[in-house]
Formats: structure tokens, sequence, C-alpha cells
């Protein structure tokens, strides 16, 4: 018998209690980085969401596209800056986030998934009113703070057996207002208004690193405020565990903040003890643990 074929079968088997444990549970993921502009790392994260449906998870993509959208600015002649990290957003660059996040890289993903053998359909949070946004700060323009969530589109798609894949462009208080809202901000809003067993953001970091440096598998909340109070969290890390709380309070049971290069992330952070980064929560696991995340963080 080949070894391949046994360790494969072996892994399924492993995988059982961790399938058992997230079958019915929505998983909403944050895809961006590095490996939305690689062909062969869209094809794999996409195998991966249509396993997770298959195995009787709900997962819900929420993607950005920052590179794609300073690329498409740059070829039309349009200045673009930031502060404090987050693009300033002037009613002419709404439109260009707009069209390619909507169009272009929102139906690239949808494509993935189906090519994969899923049935994903794309929308943003204009769509239903999905997600309504207030000006997030006056010096960023046209950038949103979600203030409404209507996700009952969101449960109709996922309950007919679909695959939502959200852009994170979303409507205004006022009629013909468009907002333009950080990938992270917008899955954590999706994540709390659906009251989420899981949100992973997929991130170019290895996860949530202490004073030496070295990944936490799992965080406490208290904790992550006092490492970013202290300056341990720092930079583009304070954004995302920043969202991760706001998500926590709003009722999602556990952020995983995870390495979205490492090959097949997602299910090995769902689906194996190790786990694949850095898992902050503050509640008890739903059901006794058939085993330990290394370093001794629970499912």
């Amino acid at each position: 018998m080949d070894r391949d074929f046994v360790t494969t079968a072996r892994t399924l088997s492993e995988a059982l209690p961790y399938m058992q444990r997230y079958a019915g549970a929505v998983v909403v993921v944050k895809f961006g980085g590095n490996a939305m502009g690689d062909d062969e790392a869209m094809a794999e994260f996409a195998r991966d969401i249509v396993l997770m449906k298959q195995v009787g998870i709900h997962p819900v993509v929420v993607h950005g596209g920052g590179p794609m959208i300073n690329e498409l600015l740059g070829r039309l002649g349009i200045d673009s800056h930031f502060v404090r990290g987050k693009r300033v957003t002037t009613k002419e660059t709404v439109q260009v986030v707009e069209m390619v996040l909507s169009g272009l890289v929102n139906k690239r993903i949808v494509q993935a998934i189906n090519d994969a053998g899923g049935r994903a359909i794309g929308i943003s949070g204009k769509d239903d009113d999905l997600m309504v946004c207030e000006p997030d700060d006056p010096e960023l323009g046209f950038v949103g703070r979600p203030v409404e969530m209507n996700i009952q589109i969101i449960r109709d798609l996922y309950a007919a057996g679909l695959i939502p894949v959200i852009a994170p462009v979303a409507t205004g208080m006022a009629d013909n207002e468009t907002f333009n809202v950080n990938g992270d901000t917008a899955a954590g809003a999706i994540a709390g208004a659906l009251q989420a067993d899981r949100l992973l953001l997929l991130t170019d970091v290895a996860g949530v690193k202490d004073g030496a440096g070295q990944v936490l598998t799992q965080i406490h909340p208290d904790q992550v405020r006092a490492m970013i109070a202290d300056g341990t969290i720092a930079g583009g890390m304070i954004p995302k565990t920043e969202t991760a709380l706001a998500a926590l309070e709003q009722g999602v049971r556990a952020v995983v903040i995870l390495d979205g290069r490492v090959p097949h992330a997602a299910l090995l952070e769902l689906f194996t003890e190790q786990g694949a980064g850095s898992l902050i929560r503050s509640t008890e696991p739903r059901i006794k643990p058939h085993g330990l995340r290394q370093g001794g963080s629970e499912l």
C-alpha cells in the first residue's frame, strides 16, 4: 500500500472530531494579502473554502483588494494618499474602489470557488443594505464605519447552499452614498452581526507575537488590550486585534489571526490540533475538546 495514501486516510480520520465540532458553524474568512494576486494561491484558497462547505461549515468570505486599487488608481492618474495607515477616499477615488472591489476582485474569487466545484455568489455591502455606514473620520473622506447591519441576505445564501463572497463597499445613510470599508473592519462587523463561531483573519504575518517575538497560540482579550497599551502589539497588528476585540464583544466565539501564506492555513486552523495562528477568545470551548492546540489552546 502506498504510504502517501495511508497518510491521507489517517489525516482525514484525525480530522473527524474537528469536522463534527464545526458542522453547521458559521465561519467568516477575511481573505487578503499576497495570496490574492497569485493564481495558484487563489485556487488553493478556493478549494479550502469549498471543502469547508462540503463538510457542513457555512463559510462566508470577505475580501480586500488594496494592491489592485493602487494599480488602477495609478493607471488612471488619480492621486491617492494615506492618513494613519488608512486610504483617504475622495468621491472620485471611491468610484474606483467600488469598481475594483465589487467588480474585478470579487468576481475573481467567485470564479475561483466555482472552478473548484463550489457554488459562490458575489455581493457587496450595498446589496440588500447589508452594511450601512457613517464616515469613520472626516480626514479620510468616504471611508465608512458600519452602523447598521442587515445580514438576512447572508443567511439566505448559505442556507441555499451558496458561498457568499462579500466586497467591503457599503451604502451610507444618505441616498446615493458609497463608502469604502477596511476589509478587516467589514469582516469583523459581518462576523459580529452573524454571531459567527469563528472569524479567521488571513494576513501576511504568522500571528500575534509577544515581546520576545514568539507567536502566541491563544490570547485572552485582556492580554490583547495590555499588549496594545505597552506597545508589544504595534503597527498594522493594532487594527486587526481591535477588530478581533470588537467582534468578540458582539458575540463571535473566537477570532484567529493567522498567516495566509501558509498552505491550507484555514484548514490547519479548523481541522488540526496544532492550529495555524493566534486564537483570541474569552469563552470556554462549546463542547469538551478532543485535544489541545499546540501550546495548550483548546478547540
